[in-house]
């Protein structure tokens, strides 16, 4: 829940009109009594009920725990006068998000059986207040001992997809240490060599040119040959590592939304020419990283990749009509978009962040088109 009234995060509107509906109920029970004391005392408990709902969810520690007690309270107060359980439904709501297995199983037992005991004590007090809503009170039990358990165990099923995803991630970046120590020593050994002599030949060169200029010229045409040899050495190194091509990426994209019954819209081409195989594999690893945040965290609809024209840089934008990106939520792990920067901080790329106005966030990677001229001469 991102915030405290949010039961659905998909549906943040039915969450409100769920709460409209079950907060403006109980004033129909209360209203129904003449007395002006238990009017009050009705109207004062919704509103406590509300207060202790929200500062359970604001509490980060034991206090928790003391919330909920006040709200099991309240839901007995409102069950006893006047006849609406209800509101425990709202409760159990809440107790279904508590990760801890201990807190959550005793405040689960504990919670069905005050909302058991409110009701059999009810029907013995005024039978003619709860027989007429006696199929609603069945509904309302099951749902008492089914919704926490479901919560519980979608939550706990996150956090194990949440490690997962973790574990995937560092053994990433495990891969992609070992893979750049293979390549340094691809390097060291294909370079190592060649340019120790390119460099004992140079000094001989500095010292035979003006003594024996036809042994320096020898000298200097096996340096030629020797620098040859090193290059295409390492352009059979550079065509032997497999990059990541930005159509192949793009596939593999609209896979993965389409299996989250995400709608994808794509706008422009997913090449470019005289791109550089490092600038490509690096926008892909973000496009990636960027639909994975989309399908994970945004509860989006319709996704859309703008691929822009070159002009000044290799620009790639991924949005989503989604929550959008809550404040200080892009400094937290899991998210993908430290891994995105320190990607493009390699190849002095800029990663821009943007929440729209009708919801949604926007992101844009940028790398500068020069360094497809560096590379090339």
């Amino acid at each position: 829940m991102n915030s405290w009234y949010n039961l659905f995060p998909r549906y943040p509107w039915l969450s409100i009109y769920i709460w409209v509906i079950f907060c403006v109920l109980p004033f129909f029970f209360i209203f129904r009594t003449s007395e002006p004391i238990n009017i009050a005392i009705g109207i004062a408990m919704v509103f406590l009920y509300l207060l202790c709902y929200r500062f359970s969810f604001k509490s980060q520690s034991g206090l928790v725990y003391m919330w909920l007690a006040f709200e099991m309270a309240i839901n007995i107060g409102l069950t006893l006068l006047f006849g609406y359980v209800y509101l425990a439904l709202f409760t159990a709501f809440f107790i279904g998000n508590i990760r801890r297995a201990v807190g959550f199983f005793i405040m689960y037992g504990i919670h069905i059986a005050l909302t058991i005991s409110a009701i059999v004590a009810g029907f013995f007090i005024e039978i003619d207040l709860f027989l007429p809503q006696v199929h609603f009170l069945i509904l309302t039990l099951i749902g008492v001992v089914l919704l926490p358990f479901n919560l519980y165990n979608r939550n706990k099923q996150e956090k194990l997809e949440g490690q997962l995803v973790y574990a995937q991630e560092r053994i990433s970046e495990l891969t992609v240490v070992a893979e750049r120590q293979r390549i340094a020593r691809d390097l060291h050994d294909t370079l190592g060599q060649k340019l120790s002599l390119i460099g004992l030949k140079s000094d001989l060169v500095g010292k035979l040119i003006t003594r024996d200029p036809e042994r320096a010229a020898r000298e200097l045409q096996d340096i030629r040959q020797t620098a040859s040899v090193a290059l295409n050495e390492v352009r059979e190194l550079v065509s032997n590592m497999r990059a990541v091509r930005l159509s192949e990426e793009l596939t593999r994209v609209q896979q993965v939304l389409r299996a989250a019954e995400i709608e994808l819209t794509v706008v422009g081409e997913a090449s470019y020419r005289e791109i550089t195989p490092i600038v490509e594999n690096v926008l892909s690893m973000c496009l990636k990283e960027a639909v994975t945040n989309v399908v994970k965290h945004s509860f989006a609809s319709s996704c859309t990749i703008t691929f822009h024209p070159v002009s000044e840089d290799f620009s790639i934008t991924v949005a989503d009509n989604g929550i959008g990106l809550l404040e200080g939520a892009d400094a937290l792990p899991g998210n993908g978009l430290n891994g995105m920067r320190e990607r493009l901080d390699f190849v002095n790329g800029i990663l821009h962040i943007q929440n729209e106005q009708d919801g949604g966030t926007a992101l844009t990677f940028e790398i500068p088109s020069i360094l497809r001229h560096i590379v090339k001469e």
